[in-house]
C-alpha cells in the first residue's frame, strides 16, 4: 500500500514537471489554459496525498502551497 502511494507521488510529480516544461513552450491560449488548470489539479492532487501518506508535520517546514506563493 505504501509502495503504490509513493508511486502516485512520483507520478503527479512527474506530470507537474512535465506541465511546467510545456509551459515554457510556445502554446496558443486556450493550450496554456488548459495546461496550467491541470498542473493545479495535479499540484492538488500530490498535496492532498502526500498529507495522507506522511501525516506528520515538522515545526517550521512550509506546506507545499506556501512554498508556492513564496516562489
Amino acid at each position: 500500500m505504501f509502495d503504490e502511494k509513493l508511486a502516485r507521488i512520483r507520478a503527479h510529480r512527474n506530470n507537474i514537471h512535465r506541465y511546467r516544461r510545456l509551459l515554457k513552450t510556445k502554446l496558443s491560449e486556450l493550450e496554456r489554459q488548459f495546461i496550467e488548470r491541470r498542473l493545479a489539479e495535479e499540484r492538488s492532487a500530490l498535496e492532498s496525498l502526500t498529507a495522507a501518506t506522511f501525516p506528520v508535520s515538522f515545526g517550521g517546514a512550509n506546506t507545499p502551497a506556501e512554498m508556492r506563493a513564496t516562489q
